[in-house]
């Protein structure tokens, strides 16, 4: 029979302390972001070229006003194709999701993780006073517990 608990110290990893398992210690901070005015067909080539899901829509001063995903796109290309727009002319605006879940470089990743299952989204931008910082995604999660993987990094949730 194994050992069913142990009271003993404990040898090896320990626990990542609270303020290292802040969005900031593990999100993108180089963002590719697009702006309200930018062609749809430019949103999409950047979209391929640089391997990304989408990415955040910001004002001049850098302030997210919406986000732009694949399938976003999709939609666009289907909308076109059906009602025979042409898609050189339409800009990002018009198939943007505008009030966008943000999160604070300051928030626990853990709490984020229960965003991403409450929310279904695939990523959420980083604002800190206003502006965009950086984006934190699912695979920033995934990474980020791997590198935590034999630690009790269960308590740093409490």
């Amino acid at each position: 029979m194994g050992i069913k608990s142990y009271q003993g110290e404990m040898i090896g990893k320990t626990a990542p302390e609270q303020e290292k398992i802040c969005v900031e210690n593990y999100m993108n901070r180089a963002v590719v972001s697009f702006s309200a005015s930018q062609n749809i067909l430019e949103v999409m080539d950047a979209i391929v070229k640089n391997g990304i899901s989408g990415g955040p829509i910001v004002s001049e001063n850098n302030e997210v006003i919406g986000i732009i995903s694949e399938g976003d796109c999709i939609k666009q290309i289907s909308e076109s194709k059906y009602y025979n727009l042409p898609m050189d002319d339409m800009s990002v605006q018009r198939f943007m999701t505008p009030n966008v879940i943000c999160v604070a470089p300051d928030e626990n990743l853990l709490d984020v993780a229960n965003k991403f299952l409450s929310t279904k989204k695939r990523n959420f931008p980083v604002v800190h006073q206003g502006k965009l910082i950086g984006l934190i995604s699912q695979k920033n999660v995934l990474k980020a517990v791997l590198q935590w993987s034999g630690s009790n990094w269960h308590i740093a949730n409490q």
